[in-house]
């Protein structure tokens, strides 16, 4: 299987689908319908109905081989890779039996050092395959698509293997957070799914951050410097007042685990006008609701300094902890862990510092929790994945197929 998985991946990582945040199409870029075609054309050679709509939502169904009534299970993964690094020429290489040593990265002078990335050490020697340095290899999530297509393949070849109706989604634009946005989780009818998009080896994810995006403008008061006393107000200075006033520790750099945060993503202006656009992140959703009030208070603050509102704040609302939809299911949790036990696999229930697709399909009404898929590093020139995590990843498929019908 470690051979299949290897070409099956090396083809799929040469299509660039990068996505595009500035397109407003679906997908958000053309070169997306490159690899959703290909898909088609190879789940139907596999002899599987597929459907596939004008958003570059692609669906099939491997139906059940047995009479007994079994829940319609999914699995999903997304096709296009991050717009935060060269996706064009994936050369991708492959390392043997990798040594825990310095990875060099073709002629690029990048490398994988163990210093700077010590989780590399956890796939001595396993298969790997890396980029040359020059783009990011795209197993996020291409991984998860080859270990979907590879289970597939693989219960075609084992019809003795008994299981329900089987259901696969690959889907567009996850990369930039709008992968679910045209799911239609009635066209895919299943009880519930599982996202292949997870990382390191054991990883069951069923929990995620509450997320929103907070955009701010602030307007200021220009005149000449001269004469400017009691007159000038600085957007700059606005901006830079309502950062001071959020908690300096509660940031990325500074947080873990179920710590949330105010992450300030881009801030740009003049003395005319400045702007700011932050990410707000908590996994508790009363913590989460918190967050925002303390924007708002600090938004009223400023603004009661002035003669008239210099500071303007919107908060979208962008996705919610998936625990809330999932945990009360105990059983689409209890049956991964099940396969793992069986194949010696210690589970990872950590939550997620982010969100998946699981996050906002779980409350579409399709409960969606996360699974590894063998890879690391993602979205730069040092992502890797580990062809024998992935071949267990397809175990891990095929496992829960099978338990799925046990139930």
């Amino acid at each position: 299987m470690k051979e299949q998985i290897i070409e099956r991946l090396s083809r799929y990582v040469k299509i660039n689908t990068q996505s595009d945040p500035n397109s407003e199409t679906t997908p958000s870029t053309e070169r997306q319908w490159d690899l959703l075609h290909l898909l088609e054309e190879e789940l139907k050679a596999m002899g599987l109905a597929t459907d596939i709509d004008n958003n570059g939502y692609l669906f099939a169904t491997l139906e059940a081989n047995i009479e007994t009534d079994a829940p319609t299970l999914g699995f999903l993964a997304h096709v296009d890779t991050s717009p935060d690094f060269n996706a064009a020429n994936v050369n991708p290489q492959i390392i043997d039996s990798y040594d825990g040593g310095i990875i060099t990265l073709g002629t690029s002078g990048r490398e994988i050092n163990p210093e700077v990335f010590p989780d590399i050490v956890k796939v001595k020697g396993h298969t790997l395959m890396t980029t040359d340095g020059t783009s990011l290899l795209g197993a996020d999530d291409k991984a998860g698509v080859v270990e979907i297509m590879e289970a597939l393949q693989y219960l075609i070849e084992h019809p003795e293997i008994k299981h329900g109706r089987i259901r696969v989604g690959f889907t567009p634009d996850e990369e930039i957070g709008r992968g679910p946005h045209k799911f239609d989780v009635e066209r895919f009818d299943a009880d519930f799914a599982y996202t292949m998009d997870g990382s390191q080896l054991g990883e069951l994810q069923f929990e995620s951050f509450n997320a929103a995006e907070a955009k701010i403008t602030f307007e200021g008061v220009n005149v000449h410097p001269g004469s400017a006393k009691d007159k000038m107000v600085n957007a700059l200075n606005l901006a830079n007042a309502f950062h001071q006033a959020l908690p300096a520790n509660e940031v990325p750099e500074h947080t873990e685990g179920y710590e949330g945060f105010f992450h300030l993503m881009e801030m740009n202006g003049n003395v005319e006008k400045a702007t700011a656009q932050y990410i707000i992140r908590d996994h508790d959703s009363t913590s989460f609701e918190h967050r925002k009030q303390q924007l708002i208070a600090i938004q009223k603050d400023i603004n009661s300094r002035y003669y008239y509102d210099p500071v303007h704040l919107v908060i979208n609302d962008q996705y919610r902890n998936m625990a809330e939809k999932i945990t009360p299911l105990q059983h689409i949790i209890d049956i991964p862990k099940a396969v793992y036990a069986e194949l010696n696999i210690t589970p990872n229930t950590a939550p997620i510092r982010g969100g998946t697709d699981g996050s906002q399909l779980s409350f579409m009404g399709l409960p969606t929790p996360n699974l590894f898929t063998g890879c690391d590093n993602f979205h730069g020139p040092y992502e890797y994945a580990s062809i024998d995590v992935m071949t267990q990843a397809v175990q891990v498929i095929v496992g829960i197929v099978q338990k799925v019908v046990e139930k």
